[in-house]
């Protein structure tokens, strides 16, 4: 998504293209940073409490293979570190108020929080993270490695940073999601849209973390639902089972105001590549979703997501709402019935209490 400000209130120049019969990049705008509250207890600490459980044995050094730096290949999607025991993960990103006034009209406090980081920016210790741990809440911390060569990260020219990063994340010493530069598929192209330069990168990342210690890192690798035009199919950017803990996808139905979209359902959305991610046999994480009002109806769009992951997606343990005003009425609050429509959707026993 172009233009979201890190935590750190610099503006990111990301991209968003996708639809069924074009594709298109959003407008630039700034939403609001995520705001920050001490939580307490009760849905988002259980499932944190949860997660944690699942966790103390597969993300330890002894599930890991011989060969430094590699993590042994996930032999079902349940033995993935922070899936959870039945159905899945409600998410957010808080860009339209904040957490208590998001929480309040939501219903409920959703388990996963999603921020939004530079190469540079400590992530760690932000207060965004702390937050989260303290509150109960698992952090997706979103790292997009702006103005970086990827060749410098495969030389090791930059690991002093990477290894601050990790030796950050060894510190929190409790299970969290970090998405190295999702959508490496669209317009961004993280690495050239050079499939082999962004694996060597992603796995020079991940052995670093590794060698410092990191192992309670959960790495996510999730790509755009679309593929840039006459770029590499997305799966060629996969590095390997080794390295991925979730497969994950970021999508969005767009609806019609542009003349070049079709309005797609939730499983019309995601139903392509869902199947390729699924063959990999991981757990998966829309990283990002949402939808505008514009073509259709957006409350039935949410009514379709639990019956959809049940029907056709039982491989995705989570799911993250991209709750912000931006290129397209994004936001849970934009009309009273889809507000009405997500309540009921984030109080479905599907969703992990």
């Amino acid at each position: 998504m172009t233009g979201r400000d890190t935590p750190f209130g610099r503006p990111l120049r990301r991209r968003h293209g996708q639809g069924a019969a074009g594709r298109s990049t959003g407008g630039i705008a700034t939403p609001p940073k995520p705001a920050l509250r001490r939580l307490g207890t009760g849905l988002a600490g259980t499932v944190l409490a949860t997660a944690v459980a699942l966790t103390a044995t597969s993300c330890s050094p002894a599930g890991k293979e011989d060969r430094a730096g590699e993590k042994a290949a996930t032999s079902s999607p349940a033995a993935a570190p922070l899936v959870p025991s039945e159905g899945a993960l409600l998410g957010h990103y808080y860009g339209d108020g904040t957490m208590e006034e998001t929480d309040a009209r939501i219903g409920t406090a959703p388990g996963i929080h999603l921020t939004y980081y530079g190469w540079e920016d400590d992530w760690s210790d932000s207060e965004a993270t702390r937050d989260d741990f303290s509150g109960g809440r698992i952090p997706l911390v979103n790292w997009e490695p702006f103005d970086v060569d990827f060749n410098d990260i495969v030389d090791g020219s930059l690991d002093a940073t990477i290894e601050k990063q990790a030796d950050g994340a060894k510190a929190l010493d409790k299970p969290f999601f970090l998405d190295f530069a999702a959508e490496m598929n669209e317009e961004e192209g993280w690495g050239g849209h050079d499939p082999e330069l962004y694996i060597a990168a992603y796995r020079h990342i991940h052995e670093v973390f590794d060698r410092r210690g990191a192992t309670n890192v959960v790495w996510v690798w999730a790509p755009n639902v679309t593929d840039s035009p006459d770029a590499p199919d997305v799966m060629s950017y996969y590095p390997g089972d080794e390295y991925v803990d979730w497969t994950g996808v970021d999508g969005y139905n767009w609806g019609t105001s542009d003349p070049d979209f079709a309005w797609q359902s939730f499983t019309e959305l995601f139903r392509d590549i869902y199947g390729k991610l699924a063959a990999k046999g991981k757990p998966v994480i829309i990283g990002e979703t949402g939808s505008d009002e514009t073509g259709g109806s957006k409350p039935e769009w949410i009514r379709g997501i639990v019956p959809g992951l049940k029907e056709e997606f039982p491989l995705i343990k989570a799911l993250v709402w991209f709750d912000v005003d931006k290129e397209r009425h994004w936001q849970i609050g934009s009309s009273p019935a889809t507000l009405a429509a997500y309540q009921q959707m984030a109080e479905d026993p599907y969703f992990t209490r």
